[in-house]
């Protein structure tokens, strides 16, 4: 398997694909990048030492082999079976994942209806392990078209956690608006450590909420008044009621 594949939100992908051809000149791993399929020689190289969290662009990266092209409809398990043998042994989890365009819905429908079939299979060839585990590599199919997908593994030290890349954050109730999930996503991944944390909430009529739920301290500048419940915790200190546009620390 010599090819790597980075996921990335749409419309970003002339970024992550110049951004992928850096990292790896960095690393002495050179060779092109496509639009579509982003491709490098070394591909396990960059999975083992490119660190992940220092791609921006990026959801995902995985080490492939060539495409597989029409997977025959009565048995499109034998030839992924075969392509995995030898390459990796004992995965700890199978990911069967799509583009993330209006246009792959419905082949994720499928996707979810293969993967029961396709884990047993996997499991009886010896090439994932009976259990789940987080210690051993990822198994991920990549689906571009029906019958036609890559196939490849990542590493659970050097990846992401999530299917396709993409968090799935569940929208709270009490939340003011949809900053709420940025916010919390940017908290996932920058400063999975809160607890206890003081920060300063500017224009914070719409963050507070997040920082609270994560333990934090907050220090908030706004013009506008607070919730009540959120005054009520006593993480927040609304002493500062001021503009956040405009709003500067003293000595800062």
């Amino acid at each position: 398997m010599n090819k790597v594949i980075l996921y990335c939100r749409p419309g970003f992908e002339k970024e992550c694909a110049a951004e992928i051809t850096d990292k790896a000149g960095l690393l002495g791993v050179y060779g092109f990048a496509r639009v579509k399929e982003q491709s490098v020689e070394d591909a396990d190289k960059l999975a083992r030492e490119l660190p992940f969290n220092d791609l921006i662009f990026a959801r995902q990266m995985i080490v492939v082999g060539e495409l597989l092209k029409d997977l025959p409809v009565d048995d499109r398990i034998t030839p992924v079976v075969g392509m995995l043998l030898g390459v990796v042994e004992k995965g700890g989890d199978l990911r069967v994942e799509v583009p993330d365009t209006n246009e792959s819905k419905e082949l994720m429908k499928f996707c979810r209806k293969f993967t029961v079939p396709l884990r047993a299979k996997l499991r009886e060839a010896g090439v994932l392990a009976n259990y789940e585990t987080p210690k051993r590599p990822v198994v991920h199919l990549f689906f571009i078209a029906p019958g036609c997908c890559y196939v490849g593994y990542s590493y659970p030290n050097n990846n992401s956690p999530f299917y396709m890349g993409i968090p799935r954050l569940k929208f709270p109730a009490d939340a003011p608006s949809r900053s709420t999930l940025k916010l919390k996503k940017r908290f996932m991944f920058l400063y999975p450590q809160t607890n206890g944390m003081n920060i300063w909430g500017l224009l914070a009529g719409w963050v507070d909420l997040s920082l609270v739920k994560r333990n934090m301290w907050v220090a908030s500048v706004d013009n506008g008044p607070m919730a009540q419940s959120l005054m009520d915790t006593g993480q927040v200190n609304l002493g500062f009621e001021k503009d956040g546009f405009k709003y500067r620390r003293p000595n800062a």
